[in-house]
C-alpha cells in the first residue's frame, strides 16, 4: 500500500473485485452486513407465493413498484414547475443503472416545447456552398448507409445549480441531470457531405431545426456527425427531435440539433440567436468566450448522493463519469475528506463520448465525511477541483461547469450537496 499523501492514489479498481479480495472482505464480516443488513426476507417460506401474472400486451410497463420519472426545471433554483413553465426536465440519475438512459428518461431541453411532426411530409435541405443541392425525404436517409454510436448528450447548463452557491438539499437529478446516454442511429455527416459535394472552402455549416447553431467543419465533426432517426433501437422520440436530428458525439446538446430541416455549407461561423444570446460566456478576467463548443471531462457520485441516508458499514459507490475528449481512462474517489484518492472500477464496455458507470466498495466509519470522484480520459484531461475550476473560469458564467462534485455525510448518514 502507497503512502497517504494529496497527491497519491491507492491501488484499487479490477483488484478491489477480485475472487480473492471478495472473500477476504466476506471472512471479515462485511459480506454478511451487505446480505442480511438490507434483506427483507430470511428464509424463502417469506416470499409471497408465485401467482399468474397480466396478459400479454403490444409493449411492456414498468411495475408498479418503480417510480421514476424526470424532474420538469424553469431555471437554476427552480425546481418541479408546471411543464408549461419549464424549459427543461432532468434525468433521475440516482435511480438509474449501467451506462445507457431509457429513452423517455432522457433529458429535454427546448425553447418552445415539442412539436409532432409527420415523417411523410419532413425534409432536409442540404445546400449552400456545395455542387448539388439536395431536398431529402425521412425514407432517403433511411435508404442510405447508416451507423450506430453510443454517445452521450449534455446541456451545456448541466450543474449550473453549484455555479455560486450550494443548496444542501439538491439530490443528484437537481445538479446533474441534464445529460443521458443513448445509442444513435442514422447517416453519417460525412456521407451526406460527399453526396452534395460540399466545397473546399466551406469550413462552417449551418444546423437548423427547432434551433439553429453554426458549426465549424473540423475533421473530427465531419468523421462523426450524423444525421439520426434511431434512438435505442426505435425512432427518436419527439422530444428527442423526431423524425430526424443532428448527434454531434462530445459537443453541446445545444449543436445537437432536434427536427432538424436545413444544413448550410458556408465560409465564416453563423451568429445565431442563442450561440450569442446565452453561450457566450462571460471569464473571470473580464474577456468573453465563444464558441465554447466541446463537453469537457466530468464525473458525478449518483449513490450516495444528496438526499441519500447511509449506514455505517458497507457501501457501494457508484457513479458516471464522461468527457468530450473521448475515452473515461480512469475515476478516482476520495471517501476521508480531501486525503486520498483510490482507483474505482470501470464498468465495461467504455466507449468514446459515452458515461461509463464506475463503483468501489466502501466501509464507512460512521464518521462526518466527504465524497468526491474525480475523472481521466484518455488523453490525459483530469476533472478539474471547484477552486481551480472557479479560478479560471470565475462565477460569472452560467454554463459548462465540471468541477468535482462534492457530497457531505454527517454522523447520522445524511448526505448532503456541498461546493467543496
Amino acid at each position: 500500500m502507497t503512502s497517504r499523501n494529496e497527491n497519491v492514489t491507492e491501488p484499487s479498481g479490477e483488484d478491489a473485485f477480485s475472487r480473492r479480495k471478495f472473500l477476504t472482505v466476506a471472512s471479515a464480516g462485511v459480506a454478511g452486513t451487505v446480505v442480511t443488513g438490507r434483506a427483507v426476507a430470511d428464509t424463502l417460506a417469506d416470499v409471497p407465493p408465485r401467482e399468474p401474472g397480466a396478459d400479454l400486451g403490444g409493449h411492456s410497463e414498468r411495475s408498479k413498484y418503480v417510480q421514476i420519472s424526470r424532474i420538469p426545471e424553469a431555471t437554476p433554483g427552480k425546481r418541479n414547475v408546471d411543464p408549461s413553465d419549464a424549459i427543461n426536465s432532468k434525468t433521475p440519475l440516482d435511480k438509474l443503472v449501467g451506462a445507457l438512459t431509457p429513452s423517455d428518461l432522457h433529458y429535454e431541453r427546448s425553447h418552445a416545447g415539442a412539436p409532432e411532426l409527420d415523417p411523410a411530409k419532413h425534409r432536409l435541405l442540404v445546400h449552400g456552398m456545395a455542387q448539388n443541392q439536395q431536398v431529402l425525404t425521412v425514407d432517403d436517409l433511411k435508404a442510405m448507409p447508416s451507423v450506430s454510436r453510443t454517445v452521450f448528450i449534455e446541456c451545456t447548463g448541466n450543474g449550473w445549480e453549484n455555479w455560486k452557491k450550494a443548496d444542501e438539499n439538491l439530490t443528484v437529478q437537481n445538479t446533474h441531470g441534464l445529460v443521458s446516454t443513448n445509442e444513435w442511429t442514422g447517416v453519417p455527416l460525412k456521407f451526406l457531405i460527399d453526396l452534395v459535394g460540399k466545397d473546399r472552402g466551406s469550413t462552417w455549416m449551418l444546423a437548423e431545426g427547432g434551433d439553429a447553431a453554426g458549426i465549424p467543419l473540423t475533421d473530427e465533426i465531419m468523421d462523426e456527425a450524423f444525421v439520426a432517426y434511431g434512438q435505442n433501437g426505435e425512432p427518436l422520440r419527439p422530444a428527442h427531435g423526431f423524425p430526424i436530428r443532428l448527434v454531434m458525439p462530445g459537443f453541446e446538446g445545444n449543436l445537437n440539433i432536434k427536427w432538424l430541416r436545413r444544413l448550410k455549407f458556408g465560409d465564416q461561423p453563423w451568429m445565431t440567436r442563442w450561440e450569442t444570446a446565452r453561450y457566450t460566456q462571460l471569464l473571470a478576467n473580464g474577456k468573453a468566450r465563444q464558441f465554447q463548443l466541446r463537453m469537457d471531462i466530468n464525473s458525478v457520485i449518483t449513490q450516495p448522493s444528496g438526499t441519500m441516508e447511509i449506514r455505517p458499514g458497507y457501501n457501494r459507490i457508484t457513479g458516471l463519469a464522461w468527457s468530450g475528449h473521448g475515452k473515461i481512462a480512469k475515476v478516482e474517489i476520495r471517501t476521508d475528506g480531501a486525503k486520498t484518492w483510490k482507483q474505482a472500477q470501470l464498468n465495461h464496455p467504455v466507449l468514446p463520448k459515452a458515461q461509463a458507470r464506475f463503483q468501489m466498495d466502501w466501509v464507512w466509519d460512521g464518521k462526518p465525511t466527504k465524497i468526491v470522484s474525480r475523472s481521466t480520459d484518455e488523453r490525459g484531461n483530469v476533472q478539474p477541483d471547484r477552486k481551480s475550476f472557479i479560478d479560471q473560469m470565475g462565477t460569472n458564467a452560467l454554463f459548462h461547469y465540471n468541477a468535482q462534485q462534492t457530497w457531505s455525510i454527517d454522523a447520522a448518514g445524511m448526505v448532503r450537496n456541498v461546493l467543496a
